[in-house]
């Protein structure tokens, strides 16, 4: 054999063992949680903040079944169709065996509890800003939840998507942790960056996404296209969105624009989490919309 053929042979080894490498997961160190002990009674204003159910719910669940989160909802994107799973706290088919741990993990890595990289259809560098306590209480209080023992469906990926040490390689590229808006905030703006930028995740939605399915932050909730293919989401910072603090509350509340429409599509769930919030959280979250930098 000449020797192109073993340099690239060896190229290719040595290539992959680094890919394998650095595309590990990354998982929390294990004094994370020291000190803190979840509250479930806490843990249910956490989990309105979340919006668990509204993505792990059974597909049509109304009522009290949203808190069955059975998963089954389809999410269609450009990489192919995500499948919501069971969270509840079934101990086969859930997360009933799951250590609190194994759940920050997940939703702050992106990372099961055998070490598989999640998806970023779980919003993990959203809520990867929580504090531990506040995921401590949200574990507390999923375990309160009813059970459920429907299985788990996979996605629909095609190649490369479907191989999920990728996944590791996509963290690298579009790792964000840190909050997005910084500067002298208020302690009300502080705390609306925290609920809108950490456990609603707004940003997830409302902002563009790079090639890679990234979000672009230079242009933070400027608006987006659908990913199911029906219309735009629209950008809502102050360069668009004119509503006064107290119409942002209203809408949070109610659902009703200040000109008497109302909210639509996934962001009817998002209103109904948010109207379970206390009135202080809408009002800060309205009052962080007002801080966010203008962009047409």
């Amino acid at each position: 054999m000449s020797r192109l053929p073993l340099f690239l042979l060896f190229a290719a080894v040595v290539g992959g063992a680094i890919f394998w490498l650095v595309t590990g997961p990354d998982a929390l160190p294990a004094d994370h949680f020291a000190g803190v002990t979840g509250d479930a009674a806490r843990g249910e204003g956490i989990f309105a903040a979340t919006g668990c159910a509204s993505c792990h719910m059974a597909p049509g669940a109304k009522g009290e079944a949203q808190l069955v989160l059975a998963g089954g909802q389809r999410f269609v994107s450009d990489f192919g169709t995500f499948v919501a799973p069971n969270i509840s706290p079934d101990a086969t088919h859930g997360i009933g065996g799951w250590s609190l741990m194994d759940l920050a993990n997940a939703v702050q890595r992106g990372v099961t509890p055998d070490g598989q990289h999640l998806y970023p259809a779980l919003p993990y560098w959203s809520y990867a800003r929580m504090q531990p306590q506040d995921v401590a209480d949200l574990y507390a209080y999923l375990l309160t939840l009813p059970p459920s023992d429907a299985a788990s469906l996979p996605h629909d990926l095609g190649f490369p998507f479907n191989i999920r040490r990728v996944v590791g390689g996509w963290k690298i590229l579009n790792r964000e942790r840190d909050f997005v808006v910084q500067g002298d905030l208020t302690e009300p703006e502080a705390r609306g960056r925290y609920i809108a930028e950490a456990m609603a995740h707004c940003g997830e939605c409302h902002t563009p996404r790079n090639a890679l399915g990234g979000l672009d932050t230079a242009r933070w909730l400027a608006g987006a296209p659908n990913p199911s293919g029906q219309g735009d989401i629209p950008n809502i910072t102050p360069a668009r969105l004119s509503w006064s603090e107290a119409d942002i509350v209203a809408y949070l509340t109610t659902g009703f624009t200040p000109d008497y429409d109302t909210a639509g599509g996934h962001m009817v769930h998002v209103v109904e989490n948010m109207a379970r919030l206390p009135d202080s959280d809408r009002a800060a979250v309205a009052a962080y919309l007002k801080r966010v930098p203008g962009i047409e």
